[in-house]
């Protein structure tokens, strides 16, 4: 799964990785958390572009925000049939950028120590996300403002770096696969071959401090490794 990631790279970076005219101009972040807007990237009207959406899906049918606390991930396996994500797979597919994201080892003495699992030197990558549209049932519907946008991220089995700390990791997608992902056109069997495990290898992972493990502990020291 994914529950907690970071996104420290300068804007400049990301919008020549995702091939970006704007970025929102966003602050580092080290403990990014269900519930808390993030950066997605998508493509609206033909127009790639970066908005930020409050991590945690809710459907258009859900009568309030909370159910997007239990949906900051979606089962790749099943999610074109789920009716809380299968529209938003069909229609609404998103990236998720980050440079790294935390799991938890439970230990022999029932403690959880946060690791941190990123790319080589730290470089960043996307995320496979779904998008969605809400607005309150009381909302005015040519109010524009009461709309709320949510994602949430995709998940695969575990692959050999992640297997020994849990047996669920994200799909993260290849930048050759950024264009496909988006694309309205393209197939289900195209989908489904991007929904699957990083080679092994790709992923590196240390431990790091427990003080991450507080959602409001948004500091480098997350990122460092533990002494």
């Amino acid at each position: 799964m994914c529950g907690r990631f970071t996104l420290a790279t300068p804007a400049s970076k990301l919008m020549q990785l995702f091939h970006l005219p704007l970025f929102p101009d966003l602050i580092p972040r080290y403990n990014i958390a269900p519930t808390q807007l993030i950066a997605c990237v998508r493509v609206l009207e033909d127009v790639r572009q970066a908005v930020q959406m409050r991590w945690g899906l809710v459907p258009s049918w859900a009568t309030d925000l909370s159910i997007g606390s239990r949906m900051i991930n979606a089962r790749s396996e099943t999610v074109a049939e789920k009716p809380s994500f299968r529209k938003a797979f069909a229609e609404r597919r998103c990236l998720i950028p980050a440079d790294g994201f935390f799991e938890w080892e439970k230990t022999a003495d029932k403690r959880k120590q946060p690791w941190l699992i990123h790319l080589e030197d730290h470089q960043p990558f996307a995320f496979a996300g779904l998008w969605e549209r809400w607005r309150p049932r009381d909302a005015d519907r040519s109010d524009s403002t009461a709309e709320v946008l949510t994602c949430t991220i995709l998940t695969t089995s575990a692959n050999a770096d992640m297997s020994p700390l849990h047996d669920r990791m994200p799909v993260i997608l290849s930048p050759e696969d950024y264009a496909t992902w988006l694309s309205h056109l393209a197939t289900p069997g195209q989908l489904n071959q991007l929904m699957t495990q990083l080679p092994e290898g790709r992923l590196h992972r240390y431990p790091v401090s427990p003080a991450m493990n507080r959602p409001s502990f948004d500091s480098p020291e997350n990122i460092q490794p533990l002494n």
